[in-house]
């Protein structure tokens, strides 16, 4: 069998960026051979490897057919025969079907190179409008910052249009696209992400009502996929699975920015309520960051720590059925301290 260097390492590495992870190819070999050479098996749909010491990927060569819908629908052969060139093929972009061999020497059957030298992301072949996942995952390129300035071919960009124009994105695992979505957003420039989905059309059913790419002014992925939801009206995400952080950051954000120094106490108090002020602290300070809380910022900011440094201990000696309404008489004070 013969091992190659493939994909995003090798192009990383060829544009003088350290990969953050390497793949790796085997050739002529099987599932029996590698188990015995003390690989672990790790894949479900087709058999991928985890090195016995540096527990690194190493997947089968492989080719794979069109035979359903969505990202699963997909046959799979590995067979001994395939070759190095049959797995590069099968890959989204000239610049990521590059390998490396054992001893440094580069195989880039189509172009790779001169793509990245030229940077210009183009498919390999008709295979790309076969796997619908691949436009979102073109848009999470932008993210990286030795990649956001390349262009897209012409011949690609029509072969994206192709798959938004079909129902095949529709049917794309909703785990699979928050992935690149989430990946995008502990990316450094998580905007170019949103903006090329939204150029890109690639919107329905996932991103239908994403106007405003904006949201890198904090680094936390939770606040800044909540800056997104608030710059879009907090319209987003029905239909992709948000962590409970994700979601709970967000409602944080929808309930403050309601907060004016003009707020009743009635609604100050339902805020202070509904958001948890004394467990949610950290989360409120770091959305407090945010651009679109500029104006009132000091004010959300001073309640919060107020109760935040407020001894609540007493309470324990309070009957249940009056806890509550203790919590609400030390808010009050702190309301009207601040008005």
């Amino acid at each position: 069998m013969k091992i190659y260097k493939v994909g995003g390492a090798v192009r990383d590495s060829l544009m003088g960026v350290v990969p953050s992870d390497i793949d790796w190819v085997v050739v002529g070999s099987s599932p029996e051979e590698m188990v015995a050479n003390g690989y672990k098996p790790i894949g479900k749909d087709f058999p991928v490897f985890l090195h016995p010491e540096t527990n690194e990927e190493y997947a089968l060569a492989r080719t794979e057919r069109k035979s359903g819908s969505g990202y699963h629908g997909f046959t799979f052969y590995f067979g001994q025969d395939v070759s190095l060139e049959d797995d590069l093929s099968r890959r989204d972009f000239t610049i990521n079907a590059i390998a490396e061999d054992k001893n440094g020497e580069i195989i880039d059957p189509f172009n790779g190179r001169e793509d990245l030298n030229n940077k210009i992301f183009r498919h390999v072949s008709d295979a790309f409008y076969e796997d619908p996942l691949r436009a979102i995952r073109l848009a999470r390129f932008y993210t990286y910052d030795h990649l956001k300035d390349f262009v897209i071919d012409g011949e690609t960009l029509n072969g994206i249009k192709k798959i938004v124009s079909s129902a095949e994105i529709s049917k794309l695992s909703a785990d699979r696209v928050w992935s690149e979505t989430s990946r995008a957003l502990n990316s450094s420039n998580p905007n170019l992400y949103f903006e090329k989905i939204i150029s890109l059309g690639i919107l329905d059913p996932f991103f239908c009502k994403l106007k405003v790419p904006s949201c890198d002014s904090h680094v936390d992925q939770e606040i800044r996929w909540s800056e997104l939801q608030f710059n879009n009206n907090f319209d987003l995400g029905q239909n992709l699975p948000i962590p409970n952080g994700f979601i709970n950051a967000s409602n944080i954000l929808k309930n403050i920015s309601q907060i004016t120094k003009e707020s009743s106490e009635e609604v100050l108090l339902s805020v202070i309520k509904s958001s948890h002020f004394i467990r949610n602290y950290k989360t409120i300070t770091k959305l407090c960051t945010l651009p679109g809380l500029e104006k009132n910022r000091d004010y959300i900011e001073k309640i919060a720590k107020e109760i935040q440094n407020t001894d609540f201990s007493f309470l324990s000696d309070t009957p249940n059925e009056k806890v509550e309404a203790e919590k609400i008489k030390i808010y009050k004070k702190i309301i009207n301290k601040f008005k």
